[in-house]
């Protein structure tokens, strides 16, 4: 799961991207709204951690504007202020949950979990499930019955990227956006790599699942 923390306190922000890392999360950090924005809108992101008062551009706005613009990725609205109508505001932006600062960091762990549920993700109390595999991305491991066996982080991270999008072609360009970023100099033989490392790891624990490529197009997630 890739996370987007949008907060001008430098310190708070820094130390969310390290615990969300901690707990086997991709996360990125920017410190306005605007900024904020444009990287929401880049579509790579799965939940988004967004401060009320930004430069710029306030959180609100930022929100707002994303939904407009067709962008329904989650948003947990961050404020310094208890007062029901910041957090109604905020909500009626289009935001899907708030949480007053200082807040619990297990229970922003939780209300991210919860917001990834509530996309459709395929989570069960042990992972995500597909076919006969499943993926345990929070201890980065990979079973199929009996057999396990673990997963570097960029793996676990392609593994539930072709689950959550099951059925669907997935590009190198795609890849390389979710989970290198849209800045990043990853070129597609990265991809090809960690394709082929999963592909051995899914032969190891004897599964049925497969990672088929099409020709010219991508990469699809299949099970017999």
């Amino acid at each position: 799961m890739r996370i987007l923390v949008v907060e001008d306190e430098t310190h708070l922000a820094e130390a969310l991207v390290q615990l969300l890392k901690k707990h086997n999360y991709t996360a990125d950090s920017v410190y306005n709204g605007e900024d904020g924005y444009d990287y929401a809108m880049s579509g790579i992101y799965d939940v988004i951690v967004m401060d009320l008062m930004l430069p710029k551009m306030d959180g609100i706005t930022a929100v707002r504007n994303m939904r407009e613009n067709g962008n329904d990725t989650p948003v947990i609205m961050l404020t310094a202020k208890g007062e029901i109508s910041d957090k109604v505001k905020g909500l009626d932006s289009g935001a899907d949950d708030y949480l007053a600062k200082p807040f619990n960091t297990d229970e922003l762990l939780a209300r991210i979990r919860a917001l990834g549920r509530r996309r459709g993700e395929v989570i069960s109390e042990s992972g995500m499930t597909f076919g006969d595999i499943r993926l345990d991305a929070a201890s980065l491991n990979l079973s199929c019955g009996m057999k396990e066996i673990s997963l570097t982080l960029k793996e676990s991270e392609l593994l539930e990227y072709f689950i959550k999008n099951r059925g669907s072609v997935l590009s190198k360009d795609l890849i390389i956006e979710k989970l290198w970023g849209f800045e990043s100099e990853a070129e597609a033989n990265h991809v090809e790599v960690y394709v082929s490392f999963l592909r051995k790891k899914l032969k190891y624990v004897g599964s049925k699942a497969s990672i088929v490529t099409v020709r010219g197009v991508g990469y699809v997630l299949k099970s017999e």
